[in-house]
């Protein structure tokens, strides 16, 4: 990879954790997903920093940004827009919603209804909006970065698997570590959201992006991807394997990792790394555990348990 491209990942990775103190592993999967024209579900218990994550990613970009807050009297026509009729002219004029930007903060989405969820599935797919018989296209880039509480149900509409299908990663963040906990209290070196300058244009995002659709993948790999995915298949412990859609996440999801490493080809620990992250919420665990977010937790399990099996190519 040349050195230019490698200097403006790490500018942007270090952009970022100016703001997400400890978590460089959870910034890396961010930046994954933008490298890999991917959305993001960032899944875990408030406080912890998830519409942080998603502010400071953002931030970080010369781009445009809008904050969608899901509620449950949201409607579809507030995220995609609505036809107004133009009296002067006679016609009706289109007036783009907040989804018409590059990168859209879609915070907690699971509070709003499945009507309203499902105004995203295709400009999550394919980039476009479908309206009153015309299509309008998406700007690019264009990333959704949408934010759940796995253990507040009240109130909420859990994400259908056809819509969780959209999300090329599923990650957590977590508690940060002592250390790094204490500099959060102590307020040196972090810096507030407010203060974060852009440090990429969206040309430049584009030109990354590009740049990683051109990673090699020996066949062997794309053998081990497809032996990763048949194995959610055939799994006693699944009942919804890992779709096609699925499977090209993974792989695009590995070369984004190759990519952010600086390297220009594919190595198995690419496809190991970002298994989990890829793939556990495309699946369906048969036998449900009874605590809240356990689900999620033993499908991450399983993925990690095949991954295992699977034999790595030499």
């Amino acid at each position: 990879m040349s050195t230019p491209s490698l200097e403006l990942i790490r500018r942007l990775e270090s952009n970022v954790a100016r703001v997400l103190v400890g978590k460089p592993e959870v910034v890396r999967l961010a930046v994954i997903g933008l490298l890999a024209r991917g959305h993001l579900l960032i899944e875990d218990v408030p406080g912890v920093g998830k519409t942080t994550l998603a502010h400071a990613l953002a931030r970080s970009l010369g781009a445009t940004f809008q904050r969608i807050q899901f509620t449950s009297d949201l409607l579809p026509s507030d995220i995609l827009g609505v036809s107004i009729y133009d009296a002067k002219t006679g016609e009706f004029a289109f007036k783009p919603g907040p989804l018409f930007s590059n990168i859209v903060l879609a915070d907690e989405i699971n509070r709003t209804t499945p009507k309203t969820q499902s105004s995203l599935l295709e400009a999550m797919n394919e980039f476009q909006v479908s309206l009153d018989h015309h299509t309008y296209p998406l700007p690019r880039p264009f990333m959704v970065l949408a934010t759940q509480n796995p253990l507040e149900y009240a109130g909420t509409h859990p994400l259908p698997e056809s819509q969780l299908d959209r999300f090329l990663l599923k990650i957590r963040i977590g508690y940060p570590g002592r250390s790094g906990e204490k500099e959060i209290l102590r307020g040196a070196g972090v810096v507030p959201l407010g203060q974060l300058e852009p440090v990429l244009s969206a040309d430049e995002v584009m030109d990354l992006q590009a740049a990683t659709e051109k990673v090699r993948v020996e066949e062997s790999l794309l053998d081990y991807v497809m032996g990763i995915v048949e194995a959610t298949r055939r799994s006693p412990l699944l009942t919804l394997g890992v779709s096609p859609r699925g499977s090209l996440a993974l792989l695009r999801a590995a070369q984004a990792h190759a990519m952010a490493d600086g390297r220009e080809y594919v190595v198995p620990d690419d496809i190991k790394q970002l298994a989990v992250p890829a793939l556990a919420h495309r699946v369906i665990v048969k036998a449900r555990l009874e605590r809240p977010g356990g689900a999620e937790v033993e499908a991450e399990a399983v993925i990690d348990g095949l991954v295992q099996e699977v034999p790595v190519p030499r």
